[in-house]
């Protein structure tokens, strides 16, 4: 496993890391005990960095994640969460305001067993008044931060634009990284255009969604993928050519999903302790990087089509 250090932090984090959205069964239900073998399974063969939000599965990735932690060192892993955005009986909350941003801080401490966080995210900005982010949360995060907390700072979106403006827009060092998805992936490498203006802000990447949700997938995409048609006949038929020679389109996605420096990890995210070691073994292995060119040639004119969050 290669590690590479995440903006100004001193994080020294795996390229390939654990995202906790599928132990609250966010894409389909999940074994709770397969959940947190899974967990265990990152950890044993090197991944060292944990994302989750209180928003997976309306806290239940919190509190399984959690059920994990207490069985694993705390020196072992670099740990994540976020605050903004949340959820009861299906239904989608949000409140960015700095007090219930401090309060979701130590609600998801209790979930997870522990007593401090190395980042602590605002999520999903393009939801909230930017301004607010800017004047209220991010400070909030920060007071946090002095009292030992929270050791970092960040934000995450799936709108680049948005992450741009917020680090823009706070003084410098306010925000340590920021976290995108379906971004640097096979069909879309938009997060590379923003690369050198985050690098000279000192802020570290961090790149999610390495299969576009699913796009990027033999079982293709679930009913509610926000993506247009023509994207998703696109990508089905880079994935039956990848099938054909072979080469499965996931191990070729998780492979470009690491495979540029400057973006320090990647973020994939199963229940499934198999899947967790098939896709570590992935990384190790070399790039097909003729495979590469062949699949965006075939998504062609959709290489790049993105879509709003849901």
């Amino acid at each position: 496993m290669e590690y590479r250090t995440i903006g100004k932090t001193g994080m020294n984090i795996s390229c390939l890391s654990f995202g906790a959205s599928s132990l609250g069964g966010v894409f389909h239900e999940v074994d709770e005990k397969k959940g947190i073998k899974a967990v265990f399974t990152a950890i044993e063969h090197g991944i060292n960095f944990i994302d989750v939000s209180p928003y997976y599965g309306y806290y239940k990735a919190e509190t399984v994640l959690g059920k994990a932690l207490k069985d694993i060192p705390r020196n072992a892993y670099f740990l994540s969460t976020k605050v903004g955005r949340y959820g009861q009986n299906g239904v989608n909350t949000w409140n960015y305001s700095g007090k219930r941003a401090k309060e979701s801080v130590y609600e998801s401490m209790q979930r997870l067993h522990v007593d401090f966080f190395d980042i602590i995210n605002v999520h999903d900005i393009e939801f909230a008044d930017l301004n607010q982010v800017v004047n209220e949360t991010l400070p909030a995060l920060v007071e946090l931060k002095k009292e030992g907390v929270v050791k970092h700072v960040g934000i995450t979106d799936l709108q680049l634009e948005n992450l741009k403006w917020v680090v823009d827009h706070v003084p410098t060092g306010t925000v340590e990284s920021i976290l995108n998805f379906c971004h640097f992936c096979l069909n879309d490498d938009k997060l590379t255009d923003f690369l050198d203006y985050f690098e000279s802000k000192g802020v570290g990447v961090i790149n999610a969604s390495p299969f576009a949700m699913g796009l990027l997938s033999m079982r293709g995409v679930p009913d509610w993928h926000p993506a247009p048609k023509e994207l998703v006949e696109a990508c089905k038929r880079a994935a039956d050519f990848c099938n054909k020679k072979r080469y499965p389109i996931e191990k070729l996605a998780i492979q470009y999903a690491v495979s540029n420096p400057r973006v320090t990890t990647t973020l994939f995210s199963s229940a499934n302790p198999d899947n967790v070691l098939r896709n570590i073994q992935y990384v190790e292995e070399p790039i097909n990087t003729d495979l590469v060119n062949e699949v965006q040639k075939i998504i062609g004119n959709q290489m790049r089509v993105s879509w709003k969050n849901t």
